[in-house]
């Protein structure tokens, strides 16, 4: 979202996310109006994706297994950068 400039077309967008999203970037999407999200899998990790629900954000949860083994590993091999970037 940092990259995609003055757009004025949120509204007709789809986010795509391979991790559910947390909270700072739901805020964001909800802040946008961006009204789907398709998200490659919450099995690693379970964003706030509850929230989106709330505010008829639709959301698509793949639960796809190359997103899920790699998200894993990730989290397995940078366990430090994970946790830190989760707030633990």
């Amino acid at each position: 979202m940092r990259n995609a400039g003055r757009r004025r077309d949120w509204s007709q967008l789809t986010l795509v996310s391979t991790l559910s999203p947390c909270v700072m970037c739901t805020g964001t999407a909800l802040l946008y109006r961006i009204p789907r999200i398709l998200v490659g899998e919450n099995q690693n990790f379970m964003g706030a994706e509850n929230l989106f629900r709330q505010h008829g954000v639709g959301v698509t949860v793949l639960q796809d297994s190359n997103c899920i083994q790699m998200m894993g590993d990730f989290i397995r091999d940078h366990e430090d950068l994970w946790n830190e970037d989760i707030g633990r």
